[in-house]
Order: C-alpha cells, then structure tokens, then sequence
C-alpha cells in the first residue's frame, strides 16, 4: 500500500529537488544546495510541506539521493584510507592495467591512488581459486594493525588475493583489524565476490574511502530528519534501486552515482509506453511514435547526464569508472560530461571559445542571479538569447537579472572578437550543445544504436532549454519532457523500487559445467538478496550470467534460469555477442560470474494533473538559429491537456525551461507531459 504522503528529496551540485506526493496531488521545491548537504535537504522539505499546507511529521514516506560520496572520489577529500593486501601484491592499486588514458600521448597520466605506498601494508598469507593455502598469522596483522593507527588512516580496505573464491584468511585479517582499531573496515569479498585484482582492490580501497563521509552525511540526515517529525530515509544506490539508510552506511560505495540513476528511474517512469515495449492505444493518443528506446538526458547545474532505456529496461553496468578509477559495483549505466548550466564560459591559450567542466555551483552561481558571479555561464547565455526572461523565477526564488548576464556575455564577446553579447551567447549554446550532442552520440552511434529511433526524455534545470537543438541535430524526431522534469530525479525516487544485487566469480566451461554446482551458488547468492530485503516474502529475485567466449578477456551478462540450463544461457550469450559486436564465433563459451538481484517492487506513482488559468502569458524576442523570433511565452502548469503548440515557444516553469524552436511543434498529454515533434520541412 503506497504512503499517503512521501518526499524524495535529491541533491544536485547546485540546487536540492524535492517532490511531495500527498494522495495524487503532487507538489514540488527546489532550494540553493548546501556545503552540508543535510541542511539543504531539511529546508527544502520545509519548503514543500509549507507549498503543501502540512507540517513535516506529516510525511510517511522519505527517500533520498545524494552526491556525497561521488563529490568525495572526484574531489579527492574522502577518507584517510589505508590498504592491507598480500605480501607482494601491495602495488597492485598503482600497477592497475597496461591501458592508458590517450594511448598516444606520452604524457598522459593515469589518476593518483586513492590509497599513496606509504598506507599500503601486506600480510604474509596466500590462498589460490582451489583453497587457502597459508593461513594468515594473527601476530602479523596486530604489528600491521600499530602501522595502521600510527598513519592517521580514517578507512581500513582488506583485498587480499583470491578471496573472492576463499575468504577466510581475509575474514580473519579483519576481524583482527576491527578489534586493533576504532576505524571502519571494508572487505573485498563483502563489498565484490568477483575476481580480477585491481578491479576488486579499486572498488574496496573506495568503499573505505567514502564510508567516513557517508556515515557521519547519514547519521546527520537521520537526526535532522527525527527532529522534524520525518522518518529515517530510504537512499538511492547506484543500481536504480532503494535501500535502507544502514545499509549505505555499511556499503558506502553503493550510493556512487546516486542522483542520476534516480533520474533515468523518474524519466521511465515518467514516460511509459514510449520506451519501445509494447504501446497501448492511449500510448498511440498521446503522440507516441514507434520508438526503439529512449535516451535519458539529465542537464543539471554542473553536468549532464546521459544513459539508454531499451525494451522498457534501465542500461546497467558493472564496468564503470569514477575519477579515472574503476567501480565495479552495479549502477545504472550514466555517461557525464561537465556541460550544465553553472558550466562557465571561458576562451583558451588559442583563442577558441570553450565551455565547461568548471562551474560557477550554487554559490556564487551564475551572473543573472545576483550572487556575485562574474564569470558567464550557459544559463546566463540562455538569459541573452531569451529563452530565460527577467520575469523568470528560477527555484521559485531567484529572480534573473538580464543586464548582468548581457554584460558578462559582451565581456565574453571583447575576448573572443565575436560580435556583440547575442554572439558570444550563440557560441556559448553551441559549444555546449557539442560537448552533450557527443556524449549521446557516446551511449547511442558508439555502441551501434542509431539515434534516429530513440526518443529523447529531456529533464533537469537546464535540459529541456536544450532539448530540441540536440535532438534536431542528431536526427532524433521525438522529445518528451515529463510534467515534473525540472525535478525529475527526486521524482524518481518515488517511483523506484527496493533493490539489491550479489554477485559471485564461477569459472567454468559451458560445456563441462556441474549445473548442480552453479545451482547451489545460485541459491545462496539468492538467500543472501533476500535477506537484505525489507519484505523477503514479496521479494522478486532474478538471475544473471557472465559469459565470454574460451581467450576472450570480458564477458557479457544474459539472463539465467531457475535451475540453471547451461544451453540457454549458450545460445542467450551468442545472440548478445552478434548484437553487440556484430558476429557470433563457433568458440567454447565459459561462465565467469553468477548474478542475482532481489526487486521488491513499491506501488507506481498516480499523480493528478488539472491546467489552471490562461496559459499564454506575453511574448518576448528569443534569438534562434534563424535569427530574432517574436516568441509566445506560456506558463506551463496552466496548459490544458490536448493543447497543441508551435514554435517559438517557451513554457515557463518554477523549477525548468521548456523551449520550442521554429520548427518544433508540441502536444500536451493529459499528465502533463509536452511531447515535442520536429516539423518535416
């Protein structure tokens, strides 16, 4: 039964988005985010139960997504960690793989450890993929456990070598650690079963690394929530799905990503029937088209996010990296690039007109809002262009003022000699519509999607100011922007379900395998989902394979049944294999690792949407690749359910920007959505 009243709240580098759902009747606030992301949280809960006309004890329900521990792996500020490894694997973290970052750039350098030489230690101890062969010494690892507390390490990470298959001497080197020393101890084979060294050090060594920061954010969160009246919080992991706050705290490296896999779960469900499933007749009503998936774009303050919905499924990974470092936890498969609308414009040593990655923030923000910004940014171009106008209310609070965004734009325009402050806004826009046109390129054309197909969910402060360009340019007919898409990622995390993934190394030829064997892993990587479950009882568990071709060094993951059939799993690989890379070989096909997932699904959100008042508010110049346009202005949340539009158009809303070009033309769906179709011409 769904709560009668729940939030979520998400924390983006500029603003906090919060969604409150009471019955059907959705409200929504956006404040200024905080250094202590906790207190930014709090008033924008305030601020929607205030909208909302109830007090905060009012709320059933709170889930939450943060940028914590990410902030701590790109900013490099995490925990003081130390790392305990086996005797003669203690560079491993630093050797990492023979790849390099620019393979022909002799200069390049690979990102820093998190953990420096000087805190990494070894224990003299060694098991194989048959068993351990030397047992750990429990004097040894005291003496280390002195070394440990004598480097100041906040964090303890455990990897020693093949404990993914045989865990007990790394078990036991940490529970004597835990014992010694009054720090939190990561372990590999709790935090990744799977085997391949680095890989496995990588994703421990940041498991410790952020679990100081996350405990303490969440400990602070839940108090300030208990103070108020509202419930502990449910978080958002890097999987797409929800856990409890405990749980995060224990496996910190689990809320990596934690905001944009919450906005590719709101732009689903969002979206519906237009993903590429089947489409109902309604679907057909609501100007869907025949779409082979969706592209999720997220355009915050500080960043895109871009990722793939096919057949009504979320693209997940476990092949990710975060910092140049990899992560190989489950998460929803988001590419980013630093193109957002704090992202500052700002000429280079050769006089070309760069924007981004370095952003202005939340504070002092943008030169239109009044912070004390200088520097110009995409939003303060979007301000000169007119598709942000001095009447605009950004967050509800922010007023926008165009003679100071005109102004930073001129400056911009003496530096790089283009002609007048609506040129260097022109040039701001375009550059940073390629640095995201390349990253949808990035998850579509590069992995043989063809874009044309897709339709392109638009979302975030920023993204559906630019929507439509990027679509236009990459032959993407079809754009929808959902009713509550300036704070979508908070949406979505009402919208999503309770997750939580296991994964186990078994390395096996198809054709030789002890099926009974792979069953009996299967079962106990099943009741070790379940019981981290709120409600085993309703819990859902899938499972997965990872299987590669005999010589091959990565796998692909197909779905696996209950039991497991080994020709199957076969014939599933082969057909992946030829849709990824365009051929099947007639090669042996080996197991690597089994997967399960545990969903327990939560009620779908219901939200009411009534238009209210006359729609079209005024006009204003808006400049278009055509030049000026006289340009209607709407209040989005007053058009009535059928109303068509033609461009130029803006729709105006509290958190978000809808603009429409010229030759772009919309339709309203009776939740409020806005899909937009380009005009043939």
């Amino acid at each position: 039964m769904a709560a009668e009243t729940a939030v979520g709240v998400d924390v983006g580098g500029t603003f906090t988005d919060v969604v409150l759902l009471r019955g059907d009747d959705l409200v929504t606030a956006k404040v200024p985010s905080t250094a202590d992301q906790s207190v930014g949280v709090l008033a924008g809960i305030e601020k929607a139960c205030e909208r909302a006309g109830i007090a905060p004890d009012a709320i059933d329900d709170f889930t939450h997504a943060m940028t914590v521990s990410v902030n701590a792996l790109l900013e490099g500020n995490g925990a003081r960690t130390a790392l305990v490894t086996t005797a003669g694997f203690r560079d491993v973290l630093e050797i990492g793989r023979q790849d390099r970052p620019s393979l022909y750039d002799l200069d390049a350098e690979k990102p820093a450890p998190l953990v420096p030489r000087r805190r990494r230690f070894a224990v003299d101890e060694r098991a194989t993929v048959d068993g351990v062969e030397r047992e750990v010494d429990p004097e040894a690892v005291r003496e280390v456990a002195g070394e440990i507390e004598a480097s100041g390490a906040e964090a303890v990470a455990v990897c020693l070598l093949h404990a993914y298959a045989h865990p007990e001497n790394e078990a036991a080197v940490a529970e004597a650690l835990e014992s010694e020393l009054d720090v939190p101890v990561s372990v590999s084979h709790e935090v990744l079963a799977e085997f391949r060294e680095y890989e496995r050090a990588s994703t421990t060594v940041a498991d410790a690394y952020v679990t100081p920061a996350i405990d303490a954010y969440v400990g602070r969160l839940v108090e300030r929530a208990s103070e108020a009246g509202v419930p502990e919080p449910t978080v958002m992991q890097a999987n797409g799905g929800i856990t409890d706050a405990e749980t995060v705290r224990e496996h910190a490296v689990r809320t990596c990503m934690s905001g944009p896999a919450a906005g590719v779960v709101g732009a689903l469900a969002s979206v519906g029937g237009r993903d590429g499933g089947a489409a109902s007749d309604a679907d057909d009503s609501r100007g869907a088209r025949d779409l082979t998936g969706l592209v999720t774009f997220d355009m915050g303050g500080t960043s895109s996010d871009v990722s793939l919905v096919r057949d009504g499924e979320i693209e997940r990974t476990t092949d990710a990296a975060i910092g140049g470092r990899p992560i190989r936890t489950p998460m929803v498969d988001v590419t980013t690039v630093g193109a957002g609308g704090g992202s500052k414009g700002w000429v280079d040593a050769g006089g070309a007109l760069r924007v981004g990655p370095e952003s202005a923030g939340a504070e002092p923000g943008p030169v239109c809002y009044g912070l004390g910004g200088t520097d110009p940014t995409v939003t303060d171009a979007n301000v000169v262009l007119g598709y942000v106008g001095a009447s605009t209310s950004l967050g509800g609070e922010l007023s926008v003022d165009v003679d100071a965004a005109r102004g930073a734009l001129a400056d911009l325009a003496d530096e790089t000699g283009l002609d007048g402050p609506i040129a260097a806004a022109r040039g701001v826009y375009r550059v940073a519509n390629a640095t995201m046109s390349r990253a949808i390129r990035a998850v579509t054309l590069e992995r043989g999607h063809d874009p044309r197909g897709f339709g392109l969910v638009a979302f975030g402060g920023a993204g559906p100011m630019h929507a439509a360009a990027l679509a236009s340019g990459l032959g993407i007919g079809t754009v929808v922007v959902p009713r509550a898409c300036g704070v979508l990622s908070a949406y979505g995390l009402l919208a999503a379900d309770e997750k939580h993934d296991a994964v186990r190394t078994h390395r096996e030829s198809l054709s030789a395998i002890d099926a009974d064997a792979v069953e009996a892993t299967y079962g106990e990587l099943e009741a070790a989902v379940r019981e981290e479950c709120s409600d085993a009882a309703e819990a859902l568990v899938t499972r997965r394979a990872d299987l590669r071709y005999a010589g091959q060094s990565f796998e692909l993951t197909v779905a696996a049944d209950r039991p497991f059939d080994p020709r199957t799993v076969e014939e599933r690989f082969h057909a992946a294999h030829e849709s990824t890379y365009g051929y099947r070989m007639d090669e042996a096909v080996d197991l690597v690792n089994v997967r399960t997932e545990a969903t327990v699904e939560r009620p779908p959100v219901d939200v009411a949407y009534e238009a209210r008042g006359d729609a079209l508010i005024g006009e204003r110049e808006a400049h278009f690749g055509d030049g000026p346009r006289e340009t209607a202005i709407y209040d989005r949340e007053r058009l009535p359910p059928g109303e068509a539009l033609s461009g130029p158009a803006v729709l105006e809303g509290e958190e978000s920007t809808v603009v429409v070009p010229p030759s772009w033309e919309g339709v309203v769906e009776p939740d409020g959505t806005v899909v937009l179709t380009e005009v043939a011409s």
